[in-house]
């Protein structure tokens, strides 16, 4: 039998349904991989009870012939999605033992569809970061390795578990959640395809929210078509969001079918920043002329207030979070350090519970609301927001989708940047831009760099064009052609 966990989404869905294997079998394969790949921290939360219990009744449907769209395949979830019963932290000390009694809307969705849950995935805390080194839990190790080094490296943030878990084959694909960059980033580090959907394509409910603005749940997946089944699944309207939006979900899988032809392509200037590695701009081109070979014009475009997203991007992020994580202190769930009085209860438990980068958002985002500076920075930060969303609304009356690079570099050391905050907050000068307009986004993996690692190329669409942008990346895919399967030295 072929090693079940090497399986992408789609063979291994197509497989339960041909009677191959089974459903216990596929996820028994697959808490094997997650046992022998602890090293790597992927997960915080293991829940093999759960998963075995879920395939079973997948068996008993496919058996009956009352397969649905997701019936037996395993996934992993990321910590920040709410499981019922089951650990659910946002990776973050303050919210200790927290098991939520409700189920988050995107993965009620993918049971409801016949997902299988293997457990929850690492992350950022509170998913601030670009690294997954902030988590309470330790770093999440990226499954690849540089040509001729052992270093260890970063998956990316905050989303690396997800990644990682699903480049090293410990899951079929995984829920992560994208607020600045924080699917295609860890997706472009890990040789991985991560899908940022559209703002208010998929529920927020249920979700630990970080910037709820920003903030938006989306697949990381081995190949775009898993990527494209992960989203029609996870997809949806819901009530209990006020910002989910009302809209029907195309079936993605079967919108990948066709060519590129009178698809226009933009490649915004802006983008071509100082110290870009010539690998990666490079590569850039090499994803144009494949594009164009398969029937897409290729256009230069402007979006002049590129430059002012990655500063705008950190006011406005903070600035939620800090309105958001006002709910932690210790009072009715979570972590509590008993103090002098409920004042005082409630800045030890803050002071114990969040970690560096987070209290650093927190005192920067209540900075920036504060009475003197509201004006000076969140107001202007919001202004910013609406001329770069005016960029793309009118670059977007030219082309039907952009291309550009996923991140500045391929993956980094872990401990590299750690002590240089903007340092790491570069690696979304990218990505942030598609989260202030509430754009979708894709990564795909289109090459690698000289040390052997993967690189990954980003495709922006138009509003709710998540079905072009994903066709337009598996020509992309094909066309690169590559071999993702990293070696396997975390089981040594």
């Amino acid at each position: 039998m072929t090693d079940l966990t090497k399986l992408t989404l789609a063979e291994a869905r197509d497989g339960l349904r041909r009677k191959d294997f089974s459903a216990r079998e596929l996820t028994e394969a697959y808490l094997d991989a997650m046992a022998a790949g602890r090293k790597l921290n992927a997960y915080v939360a293991e829940t093999p009870d759960i998963a075995l219990k879920m395939a079973e009744e997948s068996d008993r449907r496919l058996a009956a012939g009352e397969a649905r769209p997701l019936e037996g395949v395993p996934v992993g979830v990321k910590d920040l999605y709410a499981t019922k019963g089951v650990h659910t932290q946002a990776c973050s000390h303050i919210l200790d033992d927290f098991k939520p009694t409700y189920e988050s809307t995107v993965t009620a969705n993918l049971w409801n569809d016949g997902a299988v849950m293997l457990g929850k995935l690492n992350m950022d805390e509170f998913a601030m970061g670009s690294s997954n080194e902030t988590s309470w839990y330790g770093p999440v190790i990226n499954p690849w390795k540089a040509k001729d080094s052992d270093a260890d490296l970063t998956p990316g943030g905050s989303s690396g578990g997800s990644a990682a878990a699903v480049a090293a084959r410990l899951c079929a694909a995984a829920t992560a959640s994208d607020t600045g960059g924080s699917i295609r980033q860890p997706a472009a580090f890990t040789g991985t395809v991560g899908l940022k959907p559209t703002y208010g394509r998929c529920s927020r409910w249920g979700m630990v929210a970080f910037a709820s603005s920003l903030d938006q749940a989306g697949p990381i997946a081995r190949t775009v078509r898993d990527a494209a089944i992960m989203l029609t699944s996870m997809a949806g309207h819901d009530e209990k969001d006020t910002t989910s939006v009302n809209a029907s979900v195309p079936d993605y899988e079967a919108a990948l079918e066709g060519d590129l032809s009178g698809v226009r392509v933009g490649i915004p200037q802006e983008y071509r920043v100082d110290g870009m590695p010539e690998e990666i701009e490079t590569l850039w081109s090499r994803s144009a002329e494949w594009l164009k070979e398969r029937g897409a014009e290729i256009v230069e475009v402007s979006l002049p207030h590129t430059k002012y997203a990655l500063p705008a991007y950190y006011i406005v992020a903070p600035a939620e979070a800090s309105s958001n994580l006002a709910r932690y202190d210790g009072v009715r769930y979570g972590l509590r350090v008993e103090g002098d009085s409920i004042t005082d209860m409630y800045e030890k438990t803050r002071a114990a519970g969040f970690g560096p980068e987070v209290r650093r958002r927190v005192m920067i985002g209540t900075y920036v609301l504060s009475a003197g500076y509201y004006d000076a920075y969140y107001l202007k930060a919001q202004k910013v927001r609406a001329l770069i969303k005016r960029d793309f609304d009118e670059v977007f009356e030219r082309v039907d989708m952009l291309l550009t690079p996923a991140t500045p570099s391929a993956a980094f050391a872990l401990g590299s940047m750690t002590d240089d905050p903007l340092q790491m907050y570069l690696n979304d000068i990218f990505t942030v831009t598609v989260n202030m307009a509430g754009l979708p986004g894709i990564s795909v993996p289109a090459g690698f760099a000289a040390n052997g690692l993967p690189l990954g190329m980003q495709l922006i669409g138009r509003p709710f064009d998540e079905a072009g942008i994903l066709r337009a990346a598996r020509h992309m895919e094909e066309a690169a052609g590559l071999d993702l399967d990293p070696a396997a030295w975390w089981r040594d």
